[in-house]
């Protein structure tokens, strides 16, 4: 059963370096106060897994927290490039990082084979493609009631899945409503599940069509308001398109995104801080 906790607490207890993680949300909902709190604690050679890789994982590249990424598709969503990822792989900067690609149709089945407990996922894809190529976790099988040639990829079994969340009860069941990506199949793939929420509430009082976790699949639940920002969580606040722009200019250069990082996530010590340490620099710039 699900504990609520810190998450100073949870990520101390629940992840440590080398471990295979995943921190999941799709376009909303993204985990970051949980990206910041690995980052704080100074997390090495993690294997992540993401199927859209965008800030908190550029974040966490550029502080040398990872060395190998499982994805789909990595930028900044609506800007441009991830200039950490791309000076990660380029360069080796600040640690060289193994990748491994695949389509977002694969990666969403393979969580959904993990999350089965099946050994590996099967789906029509990568028609034309070269990817397969080059990622020898990508193969050919055969059906064996049609004889089509389909494609199978292995599951996706983390050690830990993060996601953050709308709400949690008592008893450590989690409501997920809006936008639902992959959060519930990496939860239920994951070895251990640590959520971040908005609010701890004495009833879900569930919307039609929101998914709930319950807390048996849950290891620690942590009240985070405020932490998939700059990621929106419906129902509670919009997505800081200004801060996505912003953070162009402030990963570019390494020197650039090393002071932003040492102000804004290593110099303080939560992320309730960290979002009053942004607040204040936006409004100082503002008036810049």
């Amino acid at each position: 059963m699900a504990v609520l906790t810190s998450l100073q607490e949870a990520v101390a207890d629940l992840i440590q370096d080398g471990a295979v993680v995943a921190l999941e949300g799709f376009t909303h909902l993204i985990p970051f106060a949980a990206g910041h709190e690995l980052i704080r604690q100074r997390r090495r050679k993690l294997t992540l897994i993401r199927m859209t890789p965008d800030l908190i994982y550029d974040q966490m590249i550029g502080m040398g927290c990872a060395s190998r990424l499982v994805f789909s598709w990595g930028g900044n969503p609506g800007v441009g490039s991830l200039h950490r990822f791309r000076d990660a792989i380029q360069t080796g900067w600040p640690v060289p990082l193994e990748i491994e690609e695949h389509s977002h149709a694969d990666m969403a089945a393979r969580y959904q084979a993990g999350a089965s407990g099946l050994p590996f996922a099967v789906m029509r894809g990568y028609v034309g493609s070269d990817l397969p190529k080059y990622n020898k976790k990508i193969q050919s099988i055969t059906c064996p009631f049609t004889g089509e040639v389909l494609t199978a990829t292995p599951a996706i079994n983390p050690d830990v899945t993060v996601i953050h969340a709308q709400k949690a009860d008592r008893k450590g069941n989690v409501l997920i409503y809006g936008i639902i990506g992959v959060q519930k199949e990496a939860a239920l793939a994951a070895k251990k599940v640590i959520v971040t929420v908005e609010e701890i509430v004495d009833s879900l009082d569930a919307p039609v069509n929101a998914c709930v976790l319950p807390g048996w699949v849950v290891s620690c639940v942590c009240h985070v308001p405020g932490g998939a920002h700059p990621s929106y969580a419906h129902g509670y606040y919009k997505r800081d398109n200004s801060f996505c722009k912003a953070w162009d200019g402030i990963s570019r250069e390494r020197e650039t995104f090393l002071a932003w990082m040492n102000q804004h996530i290593l110099a303080t010590a939560d992320f309730a801080e960290y979002l009053r340490s942004v607040d204040a620099d936006s409004k100082v710039s503002s008036h810049a």
